[in-house]
């Protein structure tokens, strides 16, 4: 049963105006004022206690605004990228607060909140089917992380497509009392490929998150488009490399990982509540994965 500190925490989302909320936050990200930004980037990295010292750039004077510190660069050696053979790693540095096998096409979220494939990547039905029975991972984002999106393993980009939608937090209280959260919000499903299979990484916005950018397309919201955009890359033999910058987040959200049947079986394995870093090892392809019969997109 919900504790009553998740109800007083999720409740006065349903009311509040998420959208224009995260717009103002935006705008504010962006303030170039020195006293303003510097103090906002002071005060944050102490409530959250976020380590500065793993910037590229440890002098926050140097950031024109408080989303070019939020969404920083690190030093090299502060993520180093797995190595090891057949392996995936995390994209993001936050929480694995979900890991499990997809149930036919149904992934659950909390007790008694199961979400279908479908409603996650935004209605494409035929799309979906192909993940049914795989596996899902949900990585969760604090403000306290590094906001940078990278490539779990070598891959080319197949499409992406905006899904409009809510902006509830995406923090446990709300994972535990809001039915499908992570097929609610607004979000970016990023289709990908290579030689084990199909892939998808889904970026989900929530509130406070202003800006959802990627690097071959840039920023996406906002504006908080009311209508399913789509682009097609097949065309494009856009390749990244394990470990490759993908995209940005402002402040915290959520990445959620799909995998074929078979194809990683170790991704649904994870205990919960995993903390883990960008560029850590998250799964192993079994040793007689090279079967490419889930390819097509």
């Amino acid at each position: 049963m919900a504790k009553l500190t998740d109800f007083i925490k999720v409740i006065p989302q349903y009311f509040i105006p998420k959208h224009l909320l995260s717009s103002g936050m935006h705008w504010f990200m962006q303030v170039e004022t020195p006293w303003i930004k510097n103090n906002v980037i002071k005060l944050l990295t102490k409530i959250y206690g976020i380590n500065v010292s793993e910037a590229a750039d440890e002098d926050i004077n140097n950031y024109p605004h408080f989303n070019a510190f939020f969404t920083r660069a690190l030093k090299p050696e502060a993520r180093p990228i797995d190595t090891t053979p057949d392996s995936w790693v995390s994209p993001v540095d936050g929480l694995i607060s979900q890991s499990s096998h997809i149930e036919g096409n149904k992934i659950i979220q909390a007790k008694c909140h199961p979400y279908s494939v479908e409603a996650l990547v935004g209605g494409d039905i035929s799309y979906a089917k192909k993940f049914n029975n795989g596996e899902a991972a949900v990585i969760y984002l604090s403000p306290k992380d590094y906001h940078r999106i990278h490539i779990p393993v070598d891959a080319t980009l197949i499409s992406m497509t905006y899904v409009p939608g809510d902006l509830f937090a995406v923090n446990p209280a709300t994972v535990r009392l809001v039915d499908g959260l992570f097929a609610r919000n607004e979000r970016l499903v990023i289709r990908f490929k290579n030689e084990q299979g199909l892939f998808c990484l889904v970026m989900v916005g929530a509130i406070f998150v202003g800006s959802m950018e990627t690097v071959w397309q840039g920023k996406i919201t906002p504006e908080y488009e009311p209508n399913i955009q789509h682009w097609d890359y097949e065309e494009e033999s856009i390749h990244f490399t394990k470990g490759d910058e993908i995209g940005r987040f402002n402040m915290g959200s959520t990445v959620v990982l799909l995998t074929t049947e078979g194809q990683l079986p170790d991704l649904g394995k994870i205990h919960a509540d995993t903390p883990i870093k960008m560029g850590q090892l998250l799964a192993k392809y079994p040793k007689s994965s090279n079967s490419n019969e889930h390819l097509e997109a």
